[in-house]
């Protein structure tokens, strides 16, 4: 695993906390290895490209929000300048959701498909020429266990992620024969602080950590298994517990997922 990331350089965003902070962590033990950590939390960044660096791992931060899609494409350019190249993008930033379908407003739809999928085409459309003319390149789209099914008040985080998995498999399809890789995450219930951050009814974060949240994988083990399966260029990886297993069993056997969903507590 450690050989496929040597000499690469990797820019991730969400890289101030939860999944994203642990990539980077892990990510800056290998040598010859060139990090851009991104996010909105320059304090934040500048504590994890502390570490990073104390790891003899080359990182730069870029400052960035996900939400503001008009400044994405001057954002993906800077990363480039940085390292002079960009070899693996791990779309990792985004946000959740903690509301019924009745009571979400329209607003709070658009805002988490802006973070949670445009910002990521918006991203990786300005990365793909660079990446074609070079012949390589590795795009991580980190989707979520949700986008393979609908869950209780998540429908519109759910419906981002079904997004990312249309798009990404279909730019698989057509690049995979270019020399670019794409690579589909699905994390399940990840110890990470995802709930305190979830937008409710009322645009509000949720605020609260959530058993499912809280009770779930490691977060540093959740990383190994994606940085594996990423090495491997999987185009797939869930990652979970039980969750993983309604995913399978929604594939197979619908009726049966949806008779369990309905027994599942959604927080």
């Amino acid at each position: 695993m450690i050989s496929y990331f040597q000499h690469k350089v990797v820019w991730i965003t969400g890289a101030s906390s939860g999944i994203g902070k642990e990539t980077a962590i892990q990510l800056s033990r290998i040598t010859h290895i060139s990090l851009i950590l991104s996010g909105r939390n320059e304090t934040v960044l500048k504590e994890v490209q502390s570490i990073c660096v104390k790891n003899n791992a080359a990182c730069s931060i870029l400052l960035l929000d996900l939400e503001k899609t008009n400044e994405l494409e001057e954002k993906a350019k800077e990363a480039i300048v940085l390292f002079g190249r960009v070899d693996i993008m791990i779309h990792n930033g985004g946000i959740s959701q903690r509301s019924s379908v009745i009571e979400t407003p329209i607003e709070n739809h658009r805002k988490i498909m802006e973070i949670d999928y445009f910002s990521t085409i918006i991203i990786t459309k300005t990365l793909l020429p660079h990446m074609i003319e070079r012949g390589y390149g590795h795009i991580v789209a980190i989707s979520s266990i949700s986008g393979c099914f609908g869950f209780p008040l998540r429908s519109a985080y759910c419906a981002a992620k079904h997004a990312m998995y249309g798009y990404y498999e279909s730019l698989d399809i057509e690049l995979r024969a270019q020399g670019v890789f794409v690579t589909i995450v699905a994390p399940g219930r990840i110890q990470t602080n995802i709930s305190l951050s979830a937008l409710t009814k009322d645009g509000t974060p949720h605020g609260k950590m959530d058993e499912g949240q809280k009770n779930g994988m490691p977060v540093d083990i959740c990383v190994r298994k994606m940085l594996k399966g990423i090495a491997r260029k999987k185009h797939e990886i869930l990652i979970g517990g039980i969750e993983v297993v309604m995913a399978h069993i929604y594939r197979k056997a619908p009726r049966v997922f949806h008779f369990l969903a309905s027994k599942i507590n959604p927080t």
